[in-house]
């Protein structure tokens, strides 16, 4: 194991303890910027190792949930501090994450695979799954809100609470149950892998265990450090007069960062298959894992969720998935359909700045 992968997830937490005793000037921000960047790298390196290990689709499945646990414990530490004012953090988070993933990483990828290999295939019948699930749990979970009648505004009910709580869990486990032993083959990377590193001897139980370990490491350093960063981002965000839904996108950025490397690196080495099973399993985990605990951590505290979208951000969902549904019908994509994803991307960001 390369020294510098040991070192760095801890100098990251080091850096995450000293930032949260002393205030956040300058130079402290660029140390924690600097670290908040190692620790992603760090983190896609350990994750790579273990998925090494146990092989496809168990390597993605491992950083997609271990980066949600964390992300989830981030939105409700701050739902528990921030009271009535976080009302639509998990909503305005749940769909950036959404919009980041199916726009922007799905994009990123498929316009690196592009341009270096000319056409990329997967699987569809796997693929199509995932995004079929993504639909049904963000239609329940951001969309159904906002026709309910029995609550006042974009809200649930208790009741209408918890069976979406329940709905998202059993759903994403039947996915997982079916991405990893009913139907693996459908995740596997196809027959046009170019990557070498592939077909190195895998490591040790050992060298895997360690890396799990230190995965965890990361992204505590990860997901700490994007916290302590968040009062700034807030601060900046409102000096610039932004609507406080940029708070949910920033956050959304700087905790999917470990998944973007893993994915971009795949897609690079022709591994796309590898990169659409980050993509979607990271935001089926974020809502299937997100939902449950911030409606527990609703009921308990006592302050109501504001999930339902504002009509602007239904659109660009329904266009998201429409074209997503377009571009995962052949089973092979280009250059043309990353564009079009990036560029929906790029009005989801011009938009959430001037709405």
């Amino acid at each position: 194991m390369p020294l510098w992968s040991t070192l760095i997830p801890l100098a990251a937490v080091a850096v995450l303890g000293v930032a949260a005793a002393l205030p956040t000037g300058l130079l402290l921000g660029i140390v924690c910027v600097v670290a908040l960047i190692g620790a992603v790298i760090a983190g896609v390196h350990h994750a790579e190792v273990v998925a090494h290990r146990v092989g496809e689709p168990f390597g993605t499945l491992v950083l997609a949930i271990a980066i949600t646990v964390i992300e989830v414990a981030l939105i409700v530490t701050m739902m528990l501090t921030g009271g009535p004012d976080k009302s639509t953090l998990p909503r305005d988070t749940i769909f950036s994450a959404v919009m980041v993933i199916c726009n922007g990483l799905v994009g990123l990828c498929l316009l690196i695979g592009g341009l270096r290999h000319r056409e990329q295939t997967f699987h569809v019948v796997g693929t199509n799954a995932a995004l079929a699930t993504l639909v049904a749990l963000t239609t329940l979970s951001l969309v159904l809100p906002v026709f309910t009648t029995s609550s006042h505004g974009p809200t649930y009910t208790t009741g209408q609470l918890l069976f979406a709580a329940v709905a998202s869990l059993v759903l994403w486990g039947v996915f997982v149950f079916v991405q990893t032993v009913r139907h693996r083959d459908y995740f596997l990377p196809v027959d046009n892998v170019a990557d070498e590193d592939i077909h190195a001897p895998p490591p040790s139980n050992r060298q895997a265990w360690a890396s799990f370990a230190l995965l965890f490491v990361a992204l505590i350093g990860v997901v700490g450090l994007a916290k302590v960063m968040s009062p700034v981002i807030e601060s900046g965000v409102i000096a610039a007069g932004a609507p406080k839904g940029v708070i949910g996108i920033a956050i959304a950025l700087l905790v999917l960062l470990p998944e973007t490397w893993a994915a971009v690196r795949a897609a690079r080495a022709n591994r796309l298959q590898t990169s659409l099973n980050l993509a979607f399993g990271s935001a089926l985990a974020s809502i299937g894992l997100t939902i449950p605990a911030v409606a527990f951590t609703s009921m308990v505290i006592g302050v109501p969720l504001v999930l339902g979208l504002d009509p602007k951000d239904l659109t660009l969902l329904l266009l998201t998935f429409l074209v997503s549904s377009i571009t995962l019908v052949a089973g092979r994509t280009h250059v043309m359909l990353a564009a079009v994803h990036i560029v929906i991307f790029a009005a989801f960001l011009f938009l959430a700045f001037v709405p």
